[in-house]
């Protein structure tokens, strides 16, 4: 008897990498990030950008000497979902409220990440982790009537 499995309509795609929580991890993290997207023939932007300030915060505020951080992309039924996993998950990423000094050089990763992508969000992860995500639609939405 022969079972045949049927297809997904829509192609899934699946991309993970972990890297170290240093400047150069997450460099590499957009990169690497970026060629996936290019592999996979998908546009770059805004996902660059995306994936360049949740790398640089898991580096910086999410960093614990000896533990990686993790980069994973999902494409789903049109969707792109960047993931960031890092082991501070005892550390919520917080939004620079908008009365901080506009003169300083650090706290608006995440006004940019929330003015580039369609939802983000963060993750508790199993202890100690947490995940900072972001989803970019790739396709124009369906008109609803």
């Amino acid at each position: 008897m022969n079972q045949q499995t049927a297809e997904p309509a829509t192609p899934v795609r699946h991309f993970h990498v972990r890297l170290s929580p240093t400047p150069r991890g997450a460099r590499l993290a957009r990169l690497l990030g970026v060629e996936q997207l290019r592999s996979w023939g998908l546009p770059l932007d805004p996902a660059r950008q995306i994936i360049a300030e949740l790398a640089v915060n898991a580096a910086t505020h999410g960093r614990v000497p000896g533990r990686d951080f993790r980069l994973t992309l999902h494409v789903v039924a049109g969707t792109l979902r960047i993931e960031v996993t890092d082991t501070r998950g005892d550390e919520p990423p917080r939004r620079r409220p908008a009365s901080a000094d506009p003169g300083s050089e650090s706290g608006r990763g995440l006004v940019l990440v929330e003015a580039l992508a369609d939802r983000w969000g963060v993750s508790d992860g199993r202890f100690p982790r947490k995940t900072v995500w972001a989803e970019v639609r790739l396709s124009a939405p369906e008109p609803t009537f």
